[in-house]
């Protein structure tokens, strides 16, 4: 039917005509309608189908229209109708590629993208201009000459505006658009408020960027020159958005104008951003702090129509978009927590640079997570300032699209490409952009073509570069000047209202200027996510001396282990899950002895029937990758879904486990930001493998381990990273601590190998329990999953706390001559020889916490054996792992372990076999 698709693009009673000629003599008609009248019921495809405003198309069947008046077969002029047909084809073309010629660009004409929306293209020429066509009526003119039609279609999609929208799926969404676009596009007119308010707010970003740079000449600020419409932009995105109900918007974006949102848009005074230039410390700061344009702000803000809203912007690293799934998983935690889901209330806004949006992989990550179950967040707001340069990279380097903005079509989002020199068709995209989200919870991209004033900081000279680009741009006046043009030649205001906007302005920001060189105090106001918070303070390192208690009730792991063991009435699992239930259920009633994977989520139901939340995924989580937990089963004949931990008693937290989409780099950034809005949930991230989670370093190294001394933002995510050598080669044995142990200072997270189900339990409810929040990366057990030894009495989770030490009860302690200090999975193998030798002379110490280093706890078990030699054994090589982190706190032992190496394990499973065997033989040498 595709080929014919232009067809439902004609008036319906001239095909009507046409029906009722093709049946008296097909031949009388054009050979295309005669192969569509061949192969299609006309009336059941023409009759009563909705015409996109509401109503049916009343097409007339044999005789008779759909309103019952009889209708008389007129003669049809064949040579008109083929006419009819290309102009409703061109029309479509318009739609479909008049974004190609459209006038985006402000500096320069655009290259020529073959549109084919040409006349002759249509079998069309000068000589039809004049003609009427019914076809006038699918742009909603009514019958009107092919000029008008014409000059219809250029200010609709050929004007400062080019949108694409043609390739969405959904034809209710794509009729939508098309309505809203062509009814609009021809009567957008702002009120004269309203362009008071653009003038307004242009006015602000050009004088606050031509303040900073008179009087910090040099200083990098990134400078906003160019795309000053942004600021506009955006106040018009926050307002429109409160006009339809959103309470709250999280925005990020990168260095690129940064300052000039942070004061002009989000409220951040010019004093504290001065001082930032005169590069004094703020009052009372926490930690190291961050440079001026990577930190984040809140605020309350009141709209022009009154309405009030909360903003906030998040920080971010120089590392473009990586702040991209923070935003998201942070608007996803305020949404399911504040909003009960409501996803109208609260919307994320991602400002991306074009070489960024084009290049960086975690933008296509992020996209592809919008539709999904997990990680939507009922749609976001992009928005591309274009400067058409990647620092020193012409575009035409930088992407293989056309545009920059194409990752959008993934998704079906529509784009409204812009020209940033008119800011009054920027405001249209961005008012339809607020509308298309709220509408249909979904993703729209504003790509805003613009140019960039200076290099891509304020002392680079891009003239090294791009020559003639910036011979253009130093003869081009901003978007001020031409917009203030534009409102006086209409008639709108006069010349003094901006030049009054200017000197006033001008004014303030001296003022505030002089009250920093004055040295008066500047308020140190740091990003505050939300009053949960507040009940939070920063860590203190006696906090980390001993672990808090963290027992539950016996009683309460007895209802939890019922509902672990219990599927409904009717739901047939697997024999396979049947029997890991009633394994389960034996460890609860019989043995006593819960194993990993039912420690694991007694701890989960524990915290959901305290109201506070559990958030797991990671790919495969709800299985586990080694098959392991099962927190979802599946019904094996209907494969409907059961979660246990969702039925352990009324009105409980539910669980949340999704298994992800393949990424580690936007869904741990997601996961962080998810942690950052909610203290209270307990939010985990599991690799696959941990060696895989190197693919979201970026997330690990300007996140997870800095952000609480750049930005003063604690956080709680808990990392699962599969770790343990036995013989799986390079890629699945070693999720490299020592990355995690080298980035550990300042009692910046936890990282923890643990070896009990009891103890990881303990640790799962004390990121729940401390009052403050810290991250925790933990190697977790693959093999020990199922490990015999590897279980805990039912009774140490009912009491206790988690044991960063755990000593050796085997040995007596007078006969000791040799204590092996170790962590994780090695412990068995050492335990196994032990046992085997019966080696009472040899103890063995865990150490199940390695950062912070538990010190006192090591040295009240060594204390225990004056006379033995200590050795740190581990089954990583010497250049990995732990041991030269251990020598960087001051613990220097021989070590027993792999030779360094430049893979982390063989990939010979023989070898493994000879290296692993010779790591216990030399221990116990």
């Amino acid at each position: 039917m595709d080929q014919y698709s232009y067809i439902a693009n004609s008036d319906v009673a001239y095909i009507d005509q046409l029906y009722q000629s093709y049946k008296k003599d097909p031949q009388s008609v054009d050979e295309s309608w005669q192969q569509f009248f061949k192969g299609f019921d006309f009336s059941s495809t023409y009759t009563d189908k909705p015409n996109g405003n509401g109503k049916t198309n009343g097409a007339a069947v044999n005789g008779v229209a759909s309103n019952g008046a009889a209708t008389a077969a007129k003669p049809v002029d064949a040579t008109h109708a083929e006419k009819e047909v290309s102009v409703a084809s061109l029309i479509k073309a318009y739609r479909s590629r008049g974004h190609l010629l459209a006038k985006t660009n402000p500096l320069k004409e655009r290259k020529d993208r073959q549109p084919r929306v040409d006349l002759p293209d249509y079998a069309l020429s000068d000589a039809d201009l004049d003609t009427v066509f019914e076809s006038g009526k699918l742009l909603g003119i009514g019958p009107a000459t092919l000029r008008t039609i014409m000059e219809s279609l250029r200010k609709i999609y050929a004007g400062n505006i080019g949108f694409e929208y043609m390739y969405i799926r959904e034809m209710d969404v794509k009729n939508w658009l098309r309505n809203k676009i062509e009814k609009e596009a021809l009567e957008f007119s702002p009120s004269l408020d309203e362009k008071k308010r653009i003038l307004e707010k242009l006015n602000e970003a050009t004088v606050f960027e031509n303040f900073l740079a008179t009087k910090y000449l040099g200083q990098k600020r990134f400078s906003l020159e160019g795309g000053e419409s942004t600021i506009p932009a955006l106040d018009t995105i926050i307002s429109q958005a409160a006009e339809l109900g959103v309470e709250e918007v999280m925005i990020g974006m990168a260095h690129r104008g940064r300052l000039n949102v942070l004061s002009n848009i989000m409220g951040k005074s010019y004093e504290a951003i001065f001082d930032g230039f005169e590069g004094n410390v703020p009052q009372h700061a926490y930690g190291d702090g961050d440079v001026k344009y990577h930190l984040g702000y809140s605020s309350l803000l009141h709209t022009p129509a009154g309405k009030e809203i909360s903003v906030k912007l998040a920080p971010n690293p120089s590392h473009l978009e990586t702040v991209d799934p923070v935003v998201e998983g942070f608007v996803r935690a305020q949404a399911d927590e504040e909003y009960n889901g409501d996803f109208t209330r609260i919307m994320p806004i991602l400002i991306h640079g074009d070489a960024a949006v084009a290049g960086q992989g975690i933008v296509y990550e992020v996209t592809q997570m919008a539709k999904l179950p997990g990680y939507t967040t009922g749609g976001t707001v992009h928005f591309v300032i274009n400067n058409q340069v990647g620092f020193t990279t012409d575009f035409d380097d930088a992407r293989s699209s056309i545009y920059c903005s194409d990752v959008a079509k993934i998704i079906d989002a529509p784009i409204f490409h812009v020209n940033g020199d008119d800011p009054e068709a920027v405001i249209f995209c961005a008012k339809l952009a607020v509308e298309f989200r709220e509408k249909f919870k979904r993703d729209v991209f504003i790509d805003m073509v613009c140019y960039r004033r200076y290099g891509h900081n304020e002392s680079d000279e891009p003239k090294f570069t791009q020559p003639t680009m910036y011979g253009i741009i130093d003869k081009h006046d901003n978007p001020r000047e031409l917009y203030n043009k534009t409102l006086i030649e209409r008639g709108d205001v006069d010349a003094e209202l901006a030049k009054g906007m200017d000197t006033e302005f001008k004014k303030q920001l001296q003022e505030r200027l002089d009250k920093v060189k004055q040295k008066a105090e500047i308020p140190y106001k740091p990003l505050r996510l939300d009053l949960d918070w507040a009940e939070l303070r920063y860590s203190e390192p006696e906090d980390f001396e001993k672990s808090p208690e963290t027992g539950v009730p016996a009683e309460t792991l007895e209802t939890i282990g019922k509902a672990l063991t219990s599927v409904p009435q009717g739901f047939k699992p697997l024999k396979q899950i049947d029997k890991l239930l009633k394994d389960r259920q034996a460890m609860l009633t019989d043995s006593k002895m819960v194993n990993w994977g039912t420690a694991e989520l007694l701890a989960y139901g524990s915290l959901l029937l305290e109201n506070k939340p559990v958030r797991l995924s990671g790919q495969d989580v709800q299985r586990g990758t080694f098959s392991h937990r099962h927190a979802v089963l599946h019904d094996a004949e209907t494969n409907e879904t059961y979660s246990s931990l969702d039925h352990i008693a009324e009105g409980q937290t539910k669980l949340q486990i999704y298994n992800s989409l393949l990424s580690e780099y936007g869904v741990l950034g997601f996961e962080y930001g998810y942690a950052m809005a909610n203290p209270h949930a307990l939010v985990i991230w599991e690799a696959q493998f941990g060696d895989f989670s190197n693919g979201a370093q970026i997330i690990i190294d300007q996140f997870i381990s800095a952000a609480e001394s750049k930005w003063g933002i604690q956080n709680g995510l808990t990392m699962l990273l599969p770790h343990g050598y036995e013989g799986q080669g390079p890629e699945h044995s070693n999720a490299r601590p020592e990355r995690y142990l080298q980035l550990y200072a300042e009692y910046n997270m936890v990282v923890a190998n643990i070896t009990t189900p009891a103890n990881l339990f303990h640790v799962m409810r004390r990121q729940l329990t401390w009052a403050f929040r810290k991250p925790l990366v933990i190697m977790s057990p693959k093999s020990l999953l199922r490990h015999p030894k590897v279980v805990s009495p039912l009774e140490d989770l009912t009491n206790g706390s988690f044991q960063e030490v755990l000593g050796d009860s085997y040995v007596d302690a007078k006969k000791v001559k040799r204590v092996l200090l170790c962590t994780g999975k090695v412990y068995y193998d050492l335990l196994e020889k032990q046992q085997a030798d019966q080696r009472d002379d040899v103890a063995i110490i865990r150490l199940e916490q390695l950062a912070p280093l538990p010190k006192t706890q090591i040295d009240a078990e060594l204390a225990k054996y004056t006379d033995a030699q200590v050795f740190w054994v581990q089954e990583e090589p010497e250049n990995m792992g732990y041991w030269t982190y251990l020598l960087r706190v001051g613990m220097v032992l021989p070590i027993i372990g792999r030779k360094a190496s430049a893979s982390p394990a063989s990939g010979y499973p023989k070898v493994h076999s000879q290296e692993q065997a010779d790591i216990v033989r030399r221990a116990f040498e």
